[in-house]
């Protein structure tokens, strides 16, 4: 679900509010439904922070360390009188994204843990508040560090809230920063481990996993990492690297693991499961991976650990239960599903057959669409033959070859022959015929939006096993997240170490995204973060300057109050849904009365 801003003019006046949207499938496709509208928060209802704060300490609002920019000095006793036309506002700069992405990196302890590990030394800038910058940066508006020196950092209003002036931000910097914060990753992740599960209350019984790919701009050669495999970006042509995830049933992200890009999905696995049995102890736990990963080794590996699994297997095995789609006893587990539960041969495994109309209802239109485009090639073959520009035997089954690679969804629905004419009679050398496959047909139709699951808990229903298995679902949205909103490709990086850290700092401003839709969801937000970053975005702060003059009329000196614009109505409700209080100003230079 995510925030959807309305504007609407009534009796002369513009009036905005947000709705709760969400986006459902119907038999006419995706539509968009809203859940619910939100108008001025009721002092009945409780907001975000107080659902956050049962697991701190039990505070009324966020602390001031949290949220808040250093104090400022009060004003003297000295008086000075404004001139009202000389007030302006200048040097507007971005902050309410930055400020809240820094509250977040503030509440996970980030900042205290980063100054434990990284402590000062004789730089002007503390390693810690590096990684908050570059942290921040790719949470807030996701680029390059040169980016970050040349533009954002300048744009922000993170100078007065990290008291770190924009001369001081610079690659080199940024670079040396990256390499800091590498030797500390498991610290980090033991870290946020402990402050996530003390936030959210995490149960670590069942945990989703799931692999990914981002690729390189360049050769990379100085980096052994970078190899060219299977490619989740479409981008083949290039290098990449692999990423393992585990995230728990929420999305909530426990750890990850960088592999070479030419890395098979399933020699993964035990790497992954050991790394993530030392930091959370070996227990029985429930693994929830793709059909990629599986492999006898990999599930023998996990049974002889005491642990379990739920994973899906590849699309031939579901032959092997022909006789079961078509036989009764299906279990709906919610609308347009149905389950099935078949015991394995050996007794240690059950399977689960699913269906689903939705699925059907897409497969059987690929799978037409195919067949045309399939026929439509082989047509095209034997034109070709028949003038004579296709005559070459060995040519003609290359061309086949391909033709079956590309449509290989409908290759098998076709019985192709392809022979030489021995005497012919005009310029037609091949002969090209085909027929349809009726056993091909016949298979399609009863197979259509079924898939098959395979798992060791052969004591649980079918519903909660595929029910868990759909959770799978949420480590795929994190790798959309990652690539989609924080932009962790392309990579631009090419020494293996930069690359690694670019990486970490990904994944730690994917920790505050999903702190944030967690935040959201605790307060009848939603859980999609994008709408309300950006709206924060337009809170800005700025110089509000006051010319000055003494009693008897003389100019004075100019007097600069660094403060933040007031949120407008909409932007009030979000804030106080969350529980959080803008300031008011940032700096205090001098006293003023304004006359």
């Amino acid at each position: 679900m995510y925030l959807r801003r309305y504007e609407r003019r009534k009796n002369g006046k513009n009036h905005t509010y947000w709705a709760l949207v969400e986006s459902i499938r119907t038999a006419c496709g995706s539509r968009q439904r809203v859940v619910a509208y939100l108008g001025e928060l009721k002092k009945r209802e409780r907001n975000g922070w107080a659902q956050f704060s049962r697991h701190l300490g039990k505070k009324d609002r966020p602390s001031p360390t949290l949220f808040d920019p250093p104090g400022y000095p009060e004003p003297d006793d000295d008086v000075a009188l404004v001139r009202i036309k000389g007030v302006r506002l200048e040097r507007t700069r971005d902050f309410g994204d930055v400020w809240l992405a820094l509250g977040l990196w503030r509440l996970m302890g980030l900042d205290e843990l980063l100054c434990r590990l990284m402590p000062d030394g004789r730089e002007e800038v503390p390693w810690s508040v590096v990684a908050a910058i570059l942290v921040i940066g790719r949470f807030c508006e996701p680029s390059s560090e040169l980016h970050i020196e040349k533009t954002w950092y300048r744009r922000t209003a993170l100078e007065d809230l990290l008291g770190v002036a924009a001369g001081q931000v610079h690659t080199d910097r940024l670079y040396a920063g990256l390499d800091q914060m590498l030797g500390h990753k498991e610290a980090i992740e033991k870290h946020l481990k402990q402050r996530l599960g003390d936030l959210f209350d995490l149960k670590y019984e069942l945990l989703l996993y799931d692999i990914t790919s981002t690729y390189f701009e360049g050769e990379c050669l100085g980096n052994p990492m970078a190899q060219r495999g299977y490619s989740r970006d479409n981008r083949p042509d290039c290098p990449q690297v692999c990423i393992g995830l585990v995230v728990t049933t929420d999305g909530i992200p426990l750890g990850y693991e960088v592999f070479a890009g030419n890395t098979n999905d399933s020699t993964t696995v035990q790497t992954i499961v050991e790394a993530m049995e030392a930091k959370y102890g070996q227990a029985d736990r429930v693994w929830v991976m793709d059909r990629g990963m599986v492999s006898q080794e990999n599930l023998k590996f996990i049974r002889d650990r005491g642990g379990s699994y739920i994973v899906g297997t590849p699309k031939a095995m579901l032959r092997r239960f022909e006789q079961y789609l078509t036989e009764k006893n299906w279990h709906e587990v919610q609308a347009g599903v149905e389950v099935k539960l078949v015991a394995g041969p050996d007794g240690e495994e059950t399977f689960i057959l699913a269906r689903s109309a939705d699925r059907a209802r897409k497969e059987r239109a690929m799978h037409a669409r195919f067949l045309d485009r399939m026929e439509e090639g082989l047509k095209k073959m034997q034109a070709s033959a028949v003038s004579g520009r296709l005559k070459d035997l060995g040519m003609a089954h290359e061309r086949l070859g391909r033709l079956r690679e590309r449509y290989w969804r409908a290759s098998g629905a076709f019985d192709v022959k392809i022979r030489p004419i021995r005497n012919p009679a005009g310029k037609t050398r091949v002969s090209i015929a085909w027929s349809r496959n009726g056993r091909w047909g016949d298979w399609a139709h009863i197979s259509e939006g079924c898939y098959l699951l395979r798992t060791n808990l052969t004591d649980t229903d079918p519903a909660t096993l595929w029910k868990r298995y759909i959770q799978l679902t949420e480590a795929e949205w994190a790798f959309r997240i990652t690539k989609d909103e924080l932009g962790i490709r392309p990579i631009w990086h090419q020494k293996q170490d930069r690359v690694l850290a670019h990486i970490l700092v990904c994944f730690l401003a994917y920790v505050l995204w999903k702190t944030l839709a967690q935040w959201m969801r605790a307060s009848g937000l939603g859980d999609a973060p994008r709408t309300l970053v950006a709206e924060f975005a337009k809170i800005k702060s700025g110089d509000v300057v006051l010319p000055t003059r003494t009693r008897d009329g003389r100019p004075g000196k100019t007097v600069r109050l660094r403060c933040v614009t007031t949120p407008d109505n909409a932007q009030k409700v979000l804030l106080a849904r969350l529980g959080l209080t803008l300031p008011q100003r940032l700096r205090y230079l001098e006293g003023a009365t304004q006359v």
